[in-house]
């Protein structure tokens, strides 16, 4: 991932005006989305026109060749405007860092992914969650199945949340073949591939623009050079720590970017809301005052936390995995704590759908559950603290 361009300060300002646009754009939108369960497909038509889609793509490629710092700051920034837009890209984003990393995937392959998507602005995400496997990173095989016949792949399979569907071209699929000693990984499929079928079943309480329907393989034809990285199942290895960053500080930057959006519509709010037994705005009272103080430094925390980390990652000094992990849960508990903080401070209208704080409380809630989850990464902490120990004893 050693591709990133040397940041300047002309450019990040460029960056961050443009990112703010955007975000204003699409927030106008966002309540539409979210009521109908819509995907935004003319978000993505703004980001592929904003150059924002092969942001992570490297240089060699006609990419931006960004940094973990850069993702960081649009991800960031996008969440403030429409948190399931900002999901969607953010795992467009991991996928090419994976990708930028992988010296599995055939070159060919490789270089149609990222031209695809400075070309085309071709999106991309990995579709690993199955009913019965659960999340992939709590072990066990999947159920889908590859066999090779007649010179092909033929895929077979069910998965869950496959965030973004309807925008999707490329779907990494996690899979395993049908040998006697079955291989694991993945099969790279176009979108476009005759037996791939949606159920369009998203229906959750937040992302509800993401789009993360089911999808059904079903004998599914793919090239056999397409099986871009499969593996025996002790071949593979948990994410080492610049991988463990690059996928947890994006995810704990888009839950910031959410509670910044609920911080600033409640800092709006207090501005404008002026009782008739106060005669003056709700700003004026100290107990909102030190309230939104209070959120600030939540935010604060999280800016920090996540900048630090990210530019100690693009510099080659990566924290390490469980650091990465206890910052993405730091990050979410704080961006989770300052929205529940905002609708509670102005009771009925933080929970009507009138108002987008209720939405704001809604997707900042679904940052429990991206992996690492929070019991995977305080056991990841809590083992490190005791074997950091015990070789401190047995050096000493």
């Amino acid at each position: 991932m050693n591709n990133t361009s040397p940041r300047t300060r002309a450019s990040d300002t460029r960056l961050t005006e443009l990112v703010t646009e955007l975000a204003h754009e699409f927030a106008g939108r966002a309540a539409g989305h979210d009521r109908d369960g819509s995907f935004p497909f003319e978000n993505f038509d703004r980001l592929k026109t904003a150059g924002l889609l092969d942001l992570m793509v490297p240089r060699e490629y006609g990419g931006h060749g960004a940094g973990l710092t850069e993702v960081c700051d649009v991800i960031g920034g996008i969440a403030r405007g429409d948190a399931s837009t900002a999901l969607v890209l953010t795992m467009q984003y991991l996928a090419h860092a994976l990708l930028a990393r992988s010296l599995q995937w055939p070159s060919h392959l490789r270089e149609r992914v990222f031209r695809d998507a400075v070309e085309q602005g071709a999106l991309i995400n990995h579709l690993r969650v199955e009913p019965e496997l659960g999340t992939p990173a709590r072990g066990g095989l999947p159920a889908t199945i590859a066999s090779f016949r007649d010179g092909s792949w033929h895929l077979s399979g069910h998965k869950l949340y496959s965030t973004g569907i309807p925008g999707l071209s490329w779907l990494a699929v996690w899979g395993r073949t049908d040998e006697a000693q079955p291989r694991v990984g993945t099969w790279l499929v176009p979108r476009n591939t005759e037996g791939i079928r949606v159920v369009e079943s998203w229906d959750h309480l937040g992302m509800r623009a993401s789009a993360s329907h089911e999808v059904i393989f079903e004998e599914v034809c793919v090239p056999l050079d397409y099986a871009v990285d499969i593996r025996q199942p002790s071949e593979w290895s948990p994410p080492d720590a610049e991988q463990t960053a690059w996928f947890t500080l994006p995810i704990a930057a888009l839950y910031d970017g959410v509670a910044r959006a609920a911080r600033d519509w409640l800092v709006t709010y207090l501005t404008k809301r002026t009782p008739s037994n106060l005669g003056a705005p709700l700003a004026s009272l100290p107990r909102f005052q030190e309230a939104v103080g209070e959120l600030d430094g939540k935010l604060l925390t999280n800016q920090i936390l996540i900048r630090t980390a990210a530019e100690r990652t693009d510099h080659g000094d990566t924290p390490s995995a469980h650091e990465s992990g206890l910052i993405k849960l730091t990050a979410t508990n704080n961006a989770i704590d300052a929205v529940e903080r905002a609708v509670a401070l102005i009771g009925n209208p933080g929970l009507s759908r009138h108002n987008p704080l209720e939405r704001h409380y809604r997707d900042v809630l679904c940052s429990r559950i991206h992996t690492p989850q929070n019991d995977s990464i305080l056991l990841a902490a809590g083992r490190a603290a005791f074997a950091a120990r015990d070789h401190k004893e047995t050096t000493s």
